[in-house]
């Protein structure tokens, strides 16, 4: 296992997953455009919901790629984690909302393994992650965000605590 890829791994996804949630707060409403435009599918649910904003994915792109070359990756490296963190989000919100759940409601397992598999798959034909260094990545990551989102949630960054 490669202890270090899979921390600086650890690190992007955290930054990756939690900038759009810290621009929210910044910004509040401003220039959060939603991914979707508003579109509703056949299903009369929007195809991913207005929580799904253009501004969190570039300020994701822009944030990790930056932190990617503090932490000893590449810049792409870190546009390719965060493009797929976007990417695993995006794929939960669309389950979800097809299950008929509301935007930003909870899915334990559904809000946190898409948003760190798919990166790691990306990652690793760039890097030498290894399965078993991505399902470390996966669990730990699942935990750590379940306990983070309360901690975040309590210090008043995030709206809900998961």
């Amino acid at each position: 296992m490669n202890m270090a890829l899979i921390f600086r791994t650890l690190v992007l996804l955290a930054v990756a997953n939690g900038t759009p949630v810290i621009v929210k707060r910044v910004f509040g409403a401003r220039a959060d455009h939603a991914i979707d435009c508003g579109v509703r599918l056949a299903d009369g649910r929007f195809m991913f919901g207005p929580s799904k904003t253009i501004r969190g994915v570039i300020s994701s792109v822009i944030a990790t790629a930056l932190i990617a070359a503090a932490v000893g990756l590449t810049v792409y490296a870190g546009a390719v984690i965060a493009l797929g963190a976007m990417g695993g989000d995006l794929a939960s919100s669309f389950v979800k909302r097809r299950l008929g759940l509301e935007p930003s409601s909870k899915a334990t397992g559904l809000d946190q393994i898409p948003e760190a598999l798919l990166p790691c798959l990306l990652l690793s034909a760039i890097l030498p992650l290894t399965a078993g260094d991505i399902a470390v990545i996966v669990l730990l990551f699942f935990g750590g965000e379940v306990i983070l989102s309360e901690l975040l949630f309590r210090a008043g960054v995030r709206d809900r605590p998961y």
